[in-house]
């Protein structure tokens, strides 16, 4: 049933690809809101053209990205000071609010995915951006009304996830303006944008919110609302709709028959769900754990992962994904220990130490798992084979959208077992345990499925 389906893409492929040939004109506009012939493996067209389109539409999309996944966090930072303007939360409540956004946001990067192409990279930007003046002004309206009952509070923390659909649409039109050559660096660079977006929102919330005059609480969510009224504004005056990008059902169907998509899902929930659930919980961690400890220090860990990404990335390419991937955990269940041990000792310096160890390795897994998963697609193939080639490539893009939104959902998991963890035992560290036996599991899934000796790629000298 697969190898049908596979045939039938590659025809299809085909006759799109001679249709394109016949019909093509690289005469445009880059200004048109819609382009109806964009053809980036065109070299004349892409260095004439094409790539000077491409990039306008790329820093845009950054832009409107980072503001996405700031006002994701922004729950992170706001929550467990609610108790300072008048709320009454618990711990576990506190965790909810942190936890929902992340869930809501995972959830929604499955229709985000394909959004652009129903309805256009600039004009899902211009919506995606306006949407997220919804969980900003969800945020000024709890801190203006104290004492609202808690299902209300969730129900404006999930409206957070707008900012976590975000950047699966982002990633989905960008990967229509580039060549194969340059795809893998645009969409790095895309990706890492967004994710600095935590950071700067845990960096710049703080010593906004306290002042010499008190707690203004408001401002953390009435920041965003302007500059997400400018991505709007920017995306409808300089971005492109593209004609070409269409929905590719037929990818997907293919990327979900796959084994390895799930198996990388659940080594990427270790990694990037890491990486978004300890960007949540880090604040709320500390004042938990540390209650004298100024907020100020949190964007640390959330700026290390980000700026690691492209580190795991760019070594993977030199050692291999699967053995970057497994020392990237080993190093995160050091890290979990570092913590657990600073939690006993009460050292809040080798409890944040730890943090930035965890941190820096949650970044280059998540670099060196998305290397992996290109690499296994291609596995065995007749590179030779320009059209079936080119079916992979389709497969593989679709499973990295799939794989981006499940291990999204890490960012609910971690807040939720932190929360079980404080309400059952009255302590952070079981928790922290259980996330060091998960990271082992990921180390032994890669091990064997990626670098046994005597598994298929093993014996087809494979590197993954």
């Amino acid at each position: 049933m697969e190898s049908n389906n596979t045939k039938n893409t590659v025809n299809d492929l085909s006759r799109r690809s001679s249709t394109v040939k016949e019909h093509y004109t690289p005469s445009l506009s880059g200004n048109e809101r819609w382009i109806d012939h964009f053809d980036p493996e065109n070299k004349m067209f892409w260095q004439s053209k094409g790539r000077a389109i491409a990039k306008r539409n790329l820093w845009i999309s950054i832009y409107t990205e980072f503001i996405g996944f700031a006002v994701w966090q922004l729950w992170a930072v706001v929550a467990p000071l609610l108790n300072k303007v008048g709320y009454s939360l618990s711990a576990d409540q506190i965790f909810w609010l942190i936890a929902i956004p992340n869930l809501i946001g995972a959830t929604l990067r499955f229709p985000y995915t394909f959004a652009v192409p129903r309805f256009g990279g600039r004009n899902w930007t211009i919506i995606s951006a306006l949407l997220l003046i919804l969980p900003c002004s969800g945020i000024v309206y709890a801190v203006n009304h104290p004492g609202l009952p808690f299902p209300i509070l969730v129900i404006l923390a999930a409206l957070g996830g707008f900012g976590g659909g975000n950047f699966a649409s982002s990633m989905a039109n960008i990967s229509f303006f580039y060549p194969e050559s340059e795809k893998g660096k645009a969409l790095g660079v895309n990706a890492a944008g967004g994710n600095i977006g935590v950071a700067v929102a845990l960096l710049i919330i703080p010593p906004l919110v306290f002042t010499g005059t008190g707690v203004h609480l408001a401002r953390a969510g009435a920041l965003w609302i302007p500059l997400a009224i400018i991505a709007a504004i920017l995306a409808f005056f300089r971005m492109n709709n593209l004609k070409a990008a269409k929905a590719d059902f037929a990818s997907y169907k293919g990327a979900f028959y796959h084994g390895h998509t799930w198996i990388i899902s659940i080594v990427y929930i270790a990694t990037f769900g890491s990486f978004i659930g300890f960007s949540g919980a880090f604040p709320t961690l500390m004042t938990l754990a540390f209650p004298g400890v100024s907020l100020s220090l949190a964007f640390m860990g959330p700026l290390i992962g980000s700026l690691t990404r492209p580190l795991g990335g760019s070594l993977a390419d030199r050692l291999g994904g699967a053995r970057v991937t497994i020392i990237s955990l080993l190093m995160m269940i050091v890290g979990g220990f570092c913590v657990v041990h600073a939690l006993e000792v009460k050292s809040f310096i080798l409890f944040f130490l730890g943090f930035m160890l965890l941190f820096v390795f949650t970044g280059t897994g998540n670099g060196s798992t998305y290397r992996m998963i290109p690499a296994i697609f291609r596995a065995g193939a007749d590179h030779q084979d320009y059209v079936a080639m080119a079916v992979i490539k389709r497969h593989a893009a679709a499973a990295i959208g799939v794989i981006a939104a499940l291990g999204a959902y890490g960012g609910f998991l971690i807040p939720r077992c932190f929360a079980f963890a404080k309400q059952a035992s009255g302590s952070l560290i079981p928790a922290l345990y259980i996330f060091m036996l998960f990271y082992l599991l990921c180390i032994a899934i890669v091990w064997w499925c990626y670098m046994r000796p005597g598994n298929r790629f093993t014996k087809e000298g494979i590197s993954i």
